[in-house]
Parts: C-alpha cells; sequence; structure tokens
C-alpha cells in the first residue's frame, strides 16, 4: 500500500465546486478498527450540509466527507477479531469515505450481502442504521403497525419503504412528484401522496379507517408537523431525523396530551461506537438475510468517479434522483 491516497476535501464551506481532489496520508487503523480499501462510497444528504457548513464535524471524526462505504478489508487494527485482510465489507464510517482508504470500528462493518456488488453494498449502511435505529428502536414499529415515510424516493425513504414492507408493516409515503409517488408504490408503499397536491392527513385517514399510521419517519419537519400530528393514530409516534422545512414549528400540546404522542427524534453520527455495533447485530439478524432472498434491492440511481463528487453532490441538490448516489474508488 502507497502510504498516500487520493481523497475529495473540502476547501471551505460552499457550493459543490468547493469539493477538491488531493492527497493526503493513508491513516493507521487503531486496535479495534481496520483498514478498508474503498471501492465505492455512498453519497447522503449530511455530506451536503457538511460542505454546506451546516452541519459540524464531531472532533473525533475525519474532516473528510463520507459515512458509508464498501470495499476490502487492507489490515486490521491489533485488537481486532472480526475481520482479516480481504474480507469484503460495508461499513458505517464516521466520516472519510471520500478516499481510497478508510478507517472504521470493526463492529460498524457488515458483510456484503450475497448476491450485491460493492457499489449496492456502498448504498446500504448510512440508511440502513439510520432507519433501523429510528423506525424500530426509537419509533418502536410493531408487527402489524403502520409506517409514513416523507421523502419516499430518498436514499432514507426507499431504505425504510421497503424494510417496512419486508418486515410485514403497512407503509404510506409522500414524494414531491406524481413520478417519485408511483415509484414508492413500485417499492412497496401501500400508497404514496404527492404532497404538493395532496393532502397525506386526509389519505391516511381514509387508508386506516378514521385511525390515522402508527410511526411517521420525518425528515421535514417545519409546518409538517401539526398535519402530522393530526395523521397520527392515538399513542402514535413521530421519529424526527431531518429538517428540510425548517426546524421550529408550532406544536398543540393539547393534542399530545390528550391522544398519548409521543415526539421524539436522533442524529446518528454522534452516537458512541457501541451503539452502532449493536444497530449492525441487529441489521445482520434480522435486515440481512431479506436483502440476501431479494425482498428488499439496493435502487442505485446513479454513480460518479470519485473525482466528480461535486456532480453528485450537485444530483442529490437537485432532488431529482431516486433512490441512491455512489461514488466508484
Amino acid at each position: 500500500m502507497r502510504a498516500s491516497m487520493r481523497v475529495i476535501q473540502i476547501e471551505k464551506p460552499g457550493g459543490p465546486e468547493v469539493l477538491r481532489p488531493a492527497e493526503r496520508v493513508r491513516p493507521e487503523p487503531k486496535p479495534h478498527e481496520i483498514l478498508v480499501k474503498v471501492a465505492a462510497a455512498g453519497v447522503n444528504r449530511p455530506d451536503v450540509l457538511q460542505r454546506q457548513g451546516l452541519y459540524a464535524v464531531p472532533p473525533d471524526a475525519s474532516d473528510l466527507p463520507g459515512l458509508e462505504i464498501a470495499g476490502e478489508v487492507a489490515a486490521c487494527g491489533s485488537a481486532v477479531t472480526r475481520w482479516k485482510a480481504g474480507d469484503k465489507v460495508c461499513a458505517l464510517t464516521h466520516g472519510g469515505g471520500y478516499a481510497e482508504y478508510c478507517v472504521t470500528p470493526e463492529v460498524q462493518a457488515l458483510p456484503i450481502p450475497k448476491g450485491l456488488s460493492m457499489i449496492e453494498a456502498a448504498s446500504l449502511p448510512e440508511t440502513f442504521f439510520t432507519v433501523w435505529s429510528n423506525v424500530y428502536d426509537r419509533g418502536r414499529l410493531a408487527p402489524g403497525e403502520s409506517l409514513l415515510v416523507h421523502g419516499g424516493t430518498s436514499g432514507i425513504g426507499v431504505t425504510a419503504i421497503q424494510m417496512a414492507k419486508a418486515l410485514g408493516n403497512r407503509v404510506f409515503a409522500t414524494a414531491g412528484s406524481d413520478e417519485k409517488c408511483a415509484a414508492c408504490v413500485q417499492l412497496g408503499a401501500e400508497l404514496a401522496y404527492n404532497y404538493k397536491t395532496q393532502d397525506f392527513v386526509e389519505g391516511v385517514k381514509a387508508a386506516t379507517g378514521g385511525k390515522g399510521v402508527d410511526v411517521i419517519l420525518d425528515m421535514a419537519a417545519g409546518d409538517f408537523v401539526p398535519r402530522e400530528l393530526k395523521a397520527l393514530a392515538d399513542e402514535g409516534r413521530l421519529v424526527f431525523i431531518a429538517f428540510l422545512r425548517g426546524p421550529k414549528t408550532e406544536l398543540d400540546v393539547n393534542e399530545l396530551m390528550r391522544r398519548r404522542l409521543t415526539l421524539t427524534g436522533s442524529t446518528l453520527r454522534p452516537r458512541p461506537v457501541a451503539f452502532k455495533g449493536a444497530v449492525a447485530e441487529r441489521l445482520r439478524e434480522r435486515v440481512w438475510p431479506l436483502i440476501e432472498t431479494g425482498k428488499i434491492k439496493p435502487v442505485i440511481y446513479k454513480t460518479f468517479p470519485l473525482e466528480q463528487a461535486s456532480e453528485a453532490h450537485k444530483l442529490m441538490e437537485s432532488s431529482t434522483h431516486i433512490g441512491k448516489i455512489v461514488l466508484t474508488v
């Protein structure tokens, strides 16, 4: 291995053009880390926010963007027991994925599901960790319950629809065009609502006999929140993972109390390694078999060479994509 590596770094906060190729010293794995020779890296909304200067990098994280990768284990830290050099893995990272090599804790890596390419595998970790920990851990979505997913054709949305459908839940979705709504239904949503032209509250109420949905996975927030409370069933749970429509809203506390609603949310990146490792174990046990049997399929919209990361970010910000955007190394 060369002592240096190609990377994409953020020269300064700004538009996609501030993503520039550079050379960095190849990182060395700590005792419980693995060094992965990256074959592909997923592009996610937090990467865009980091580039814009709107998402603070944790002090112990790489300043390079990239939160998920797939590749081959190139070296192992002195205390690693789960992996060996040559193993093919996909992994959630603490940053640094836009590079030829990336280190990550061994517990945050998972085997490449049988039948998947490196590109497909690179699209999994960030969204699958996020969806599982928020929908099933925080949202406590139980067998037979229903889920509403906003942004149904985003990377998160595609994952949430397929995962919940495969695990036996009723799924509804919103999206910003009729074409995207049709894609949500193809992915497994029972119904999808164009939030620009349709009232999703009326839609889910009608579809559930007036009850409403049990869990909403919300990346919108803002002015959606009062409507979401009305779309929830009694004892329903609203789980925030982003706030694309703004971080502030009006809240009817009387409705929350009267109907025993729960509002919660989380961000994944700052959580400790042990937490992410526990999520990885649940994914390996419950979800990886569903991928290997074809009940859940990665949806790749477009790939770009690593050096064209700026073009990938332009596409991400256009919100015209359906599924994941992946960089190839």
